[in-house]
């Protein structure tokens, strides 16, 4: 049996997913100002979907797109964690960092906060060599967390799954190597 890993911040703590997580998870994924840089909107077929693949994810790995939740309270904000895209990018195969909190929880610093937690299981505990992250261009807010966690700009791209007309095609990648990481964790 594959041990599900959950790690913990100051903050906040990222688990499995749970039933309960759905309702939010659904209010997050159908709000346009988190979705403005994704392809659309979830109804909640969609995100119970999503969320049952996560869960999925990190049932058979033991680690994923955590649940994250805050420590005092216990309320699911979003989530943030590793994953491996199934998309057939060309700088693939690799592991990315990511992200998607509610937006009442932007601009508090969980999502650099919980993806620092994530970085620090993929290099100490995966020995991952390198980790990546990726956004659609114009997505200022998630390219700062990526330069807060380290992470330094690679080159643009265009993600396969896009249409050639699409505003979010363009895409932005970043790059984290375990040297790097190491490094810098040790000032």
């Amino acid at each position: 049996m594959t041990e599900v890993h959950t790690l913990a911040t100051a903050r906040l703590i990222l688990r499995q997913w749970r039933d309960a997580d759905r309702p939010t998870f659904a209010a997050i994924n159908a709000d346009a100002r988190v979705m403005a840089h994704l392809p659309q909107a979830l109804d909640r077929a969609a995100s119970d979907a999503l969320a049952e693949r996560l869960q999925a994810l990190i049932a058979e790995r033991g680690w994923g797109f955590w649940a994250v939740e805050l420590t005092g309270s216990g309320e699911f904000i979003g989530y943030v964690g590793l994953h491996e895209p199934s998309t057939r990018h060309d700088f693939a195969p690799c592991v990315e960092v990511g992200w998607r909190l509610a937006y009442r929880h932007w601009r508090q610093g969980y999502a650099s906060e919980a993806a620092r937690a994530a970085l620090a299981f993929g290099f100490e505990t995966l020995s991952l060599p390198e980790i990546v992250s990726f956004t659609a261009l114009g997505n200022a807010r998630s390219e700062a967390v990526m330069r807060r966690l380290g992470m330094r700009r690679d080159r643009e791209f265009d993600h396969p799954l896009l249409p050639a007309n699409s505003p979010l095609r363009r895409h932005v990648l970043y790059r984290l190597a375990d040297t790097e990481w190491r490094r810098r964790s040790a000032v």
